[in-house]
């Protein structure tokens, strides 16, 4: 069931993008019904009562989302800018409460990175090689998405929450918010989420101190499905030397 804060920032979003729309078409109005034009005027009256959309409201509505999820699966792109090159990845992603992921890598290159919540694995299949470090001593730019699967508090998580006017959203309704993870304040300047009204997160740039830049996008998100714990272990082919420290991907 929706709070109250969600339907006046869901019926803002709206009556902005209805505002938009009429600005846009504003010859076309003039031959709209009166009957129609009655309901429009209904329609904004009500959602000027209603609370403008604000960060809080924003953050509240995406803690809503998540923390009701003990799963999530979604394709995603990777787009790395940074050194005067961009380099783009895609793949699967798969996250389970508490901490788990996976991120299965399937173009241009197949590799693996996945957290039991305890151990954390890469692996390019065919090399001599897989490493593995601590979950808890990972520092790693994907390590920000699992809080989603936690307790989520977004204001909690990145510090000095704040809408990001200057970044476009890929689509229209969207918000993007920014803020400071935590977690990679001294590696990471911000974290910049889209967001949609429904409290979806379906992008992700993460701009780091040296300048560089990774953006997650996702697509075809699915809520609770079923993922074994198994999915989130690995154990290393036969000859492959296991190497711990740094991931070093």
């Amino acid at each position: 069931m929706e709070s109250p804060d969600q339907n006046a920032f869901q019926c803002s979003w709206r009556c902005l993008n209805l505002a938009q729309t009429l600005n846009r078409e504003a010859p076309s109005v003039n031959r709209i019904s009166t009957a129609v034009k009655l309901a429009l005027v209904v329609l904004v009256s009500v959602c000027a009562r209603a609370a403008p959309p604000d960060v809080h409201a924003i953050a509240q509505t995406v803690d809503e989302r998540y923390n009701r999820l003990h799963t999530l699966a979604a394709s995603f792109t990777e787009i790395y800018r940074g050194a005067g090159m961009e380099r783009t990845e895609s793949g699967m992603l798969w996250l389970k409460k508490p901490g788990k992921m996976r991120w299965e890598y399937r173009s241009p290159r197949e590799k693996l990175f996945l957290s039991d919540g305890k151990e954390a694995w890469f692996y390019l299949p065919g090399d001599r090689q897989a490493r593995k470090t601590a979950a808890k001593k990972l520092d790693d730019l994907r390590s920000p998405l699992s809080f989603l699967l936690g307790k989520t508090r977004l204001e909690k998580e990145l510090l000095g929450l704040s809408f990001a006017p200057d970044i476009k959203p890929l689509a229209g309704g969207d918000v993007v918010l920014r803020g400071v993870p935590q977690a990679l304040a001294e590696r990471v300047n911000q974290v910049a989420l889209e967001v949609t009204p429904e409290g979806q997160i379906v992008r992700l740039i993460i701009e780091e101190a040296d300048g560089s830049a990774t953006e997650y996008r996702f697509t075809e998100q699915k809520e609770n499905v079923e993922v074994s714990d198994a999915s989130f272990r690995f154990t290393p082919p036969s000859g492959v030397e296991v190497i711990e420290g740094d991931l070093g991907q």
